[in-house]
């Protein structure tokens, strides 16, 4: 079964996408609405559900699907981890341990039960259910660490996104000039994209007073969401002429 991309800059930049407008998803969700983390998280674990059984049922790698799936797990991640580290009280610094924790755990049991932690070829329905919810975990590992970075470290967005940006710079470095784990790499990079987009969230929304562009939660959601599409719609016509 080919259900799964290839590991391209394209792949990367509709990653950091699509997590973009998870965030600002989410909280025009839970926020701009009043919804709630909780409520809002129960109305996104339904959305996951209902993208990943579509996901699941194929046998054949189709675009929008996959990256709506990977929506899905950022939507939801993102609630979840707000209502973990704000109304349960966790804090960031805890709730980025905890979720590191539950990501090496679900890594680990795939890696006993499977034999393998391919990120570019799933074999079998089992290897893919552990693949999304490590996708899950990564993302919402992503909000918290973002959040901590941002607002407990004392680097602000911008410091965030400067050490976020070398890291990732760094990790490039190590893909095509060391040894290490292509697999290894691809979560470090997985989780790390997710607060880099949302720096790109937080440039959007931020009034111009604070240094954004004031598009507000609703007018950064419609925009990343056309850009989004815009993307899924290159890599389809792409694929046709290859």
């Amino acid at each position: 079964m080919k259900k799964l991309p290839e590991l391209t800059a394209l792949y990367w930049l509709t990653k950091i996408v699509a997590t973009t407008l998870g965030e600002t998803g989410a909280d025009l969700l839970s926020m701009t609405f009043d919804i709630g983390y909780a409520v809002s998280s129960m109305i996104l674990l339904g959305f996951f559900l209902v993208m990943l059984s579509l996901q699941l049922w194929r046998t054949n790698y189709l675009p929008w699907v996959y990256w709506f799936v990977i929506l899905a797990t950022s939507t939801l991640g993102t609630t979840m981890s707000d209502y973990m580290d704000r109304t349960l009280g966790f804090g960031y610094a805890k709730g980025s341990l905890l979720l590191a924790i539950i990501l090496l755990v679900v890594l680990s049991l795939w890696k006993i039960t499977r034999k393998s932690l391919s990120v570019t070829n799933i074999q079998s329905r089992q290897s893919e259910l552990f693949y999304w919810v490590a996708i899950l975990v990564s993302n919402t590992l992503g909000t918290s660490l973002g959040d901590y970075l941002a607002d407990d470290s004392g680097l602000g967005f911008a410091g965030g996104a400067i050490l976020i940006g070398s890291a990732l710079l760094v990790l490039i470095v190590l893909h095509y000039y060391t040894k290490i784990s292509s697999v290894l790499l691809f979560w470090v990079a997985f989780v790390l994209t997710r607060p880099f987009g949302a720096t790109f969230g937080d440039l959007l929304t931020k009034t111009t007073a604070n240094g954004g562009l004031d598009f507000g939660t609703k007018g950064s959601s419609l925009l990343l969401f056309v850009l989004l599409l815009s993307l899924i719609v290159f890599e389809i016509k792409r694929a046709k002429k290859v």
